[in-house]
């Protein structure tokens, strides 16, 4: 199999309208310490949360409210979100991407198309 068409995928994904604006506004919030420190805490409180749910551990009405309300705060902030409208738009071309690339296993592995 030749990987130069991957290659080209990966240059365009780079390339594109998605991935430069997503690029940019990151840069953007990093360069404002308030946003940074914002976000920072927010992922490391997304991450820790998702971390325990996936060891099985439960998570608390409590903590999903306090995460949920932590979310609506930081998403005053202008720049974060726009940042986090960017990486929706990321995520869908992401997720666009694979579900082509899946195609050929889903009918190799007889799985029905989604």
């Amino acid at each position: 199999m030749n990987y130069d068409k991957a290659y080209a995928l990966a240059r365009e994904i780079k390339a594109s309208e998605e991935y430069r604006a997503y690029a940019a506004q990151q840069a953007k919030v990093a360069s404002d310490p308030d946003a940074r420190r914002m976000l920072e805490d927010f992922r490391q409180r997304q991450a820790g949360v998702e971390l325990r749910r996936l060891k099985g551990e439960s998570i608390s009405q409590e903590e999903l409210e306090q995460l949920q309300r932590l979310f609506e705060t930081i998403n005053l902030h202008g720049e974060i979100r726009q940042l986090f409208a960017c990486e929706q738009r990321l995520i869908q071309l992401m997720q666009d991407i694979q579900r082509i690339i899946a195609e050929p296993f889903a009918e190799l592995l007889g799985s029905p198309k989604s």
